[in-house]
């Protein structure tokens, strides 16, 4: 299947309210088709069946789906660890969005087999200057490394990101909640004396705050916190 196929196809996909829906949760966006995800990821897992999958891989995206297609074929494949990390240096600079950013990051499951290597390989990412490479090296963070080994590590590197961008704030917001929600005690002495802006520090409360897993009593505690 070649790219014009591909394309093809997608369009059958299309939900055009769909499509509507989602432009509004992606601003500035203007390339979406509209297919909801377990459509788009469905017909990933058909494009792996096909022999030359590694070709839809090359080119760069004209819409939003050809993105997220790439993203979550890099997923779905089941190859050696170093192609696979080939395949993300390729992609990452394709991520224009935080959809796809974070779609993509949800999807690399090999990470879990493999923390240790790809823990030194985010390190470039988070040295980056470029939004999108600092938020795809938190949102991996968050997903796959908030737990007793890593934290303190992640407690320091979420301390210490420097970027005006607004997808990179809300990034560290999001991360240094799930942090709380997971390790309440620890985060909530790194509240107290971080150097987080006042942005990124109100809406890592924020985030605590609307969660579900935290107790009403803390959620009380953490308001009076706010900058």
């Amino acid at each position: 299947m070649n790219r014009k196929e591909i394309q093809e196809e997608l369009f059958k996909l299309q939900d055009k309210k769909y499509k509507e829906f989602h432009s509004s949760l992606c601003p500035g966006i203007a390339n979406i088709i509209g297919i909801r995800v377990p459509v788009l990821r469905k017909f990933a897992k058909q494009m792996l069946k096909t022999k030359d999958y590694n070709s839809i891989l090359k080119f760069n995206p004209k819409y939003y789906e050809e993105a997220m297609l790439q993203g979550m074929i890099i997923g779905l494949k089941k190859e050696d660890i170093s192609i696979i990390k080939k395949d993300i240096e390729n992609f990452v600079p394709k991520i224009d969005n935080w959809a796809v950013c974070d779609t993509f990051c949800s999807g690399l499951k090999i990470i879990k087999k493999y923390p240790e290597d790809f823990w030194k390989f985010l390190e470039k990412y988070l040295k980056s200057n470029k939004e999108f490479e600092i938020r795809f090296a938190i949102v991996i963070i968050l997903n796959y490394y908030i737990n007793e080994k890593y934290l303190s590590n992640v407690l320091e590197i979420l301390n210490n990101i420097r970027h005006e961008g607004y997808y990179v704030k809300m990034a560290v917001a999001w991360a240094v909640s799930i942090c709380y929600i997971k390790y309440p005690k620890i985060t909530m002495e790194f509240l107290k004396d971080c150097n987080l802006d006042n942005f990124t520090y109100n809406k890592s409360i924020q985030k605590i705050i609307e969660s579900y897993r935290v107790k009403n009593e803390d959620k009380e505690i953490l308001k009076k916190m706010k900058r």
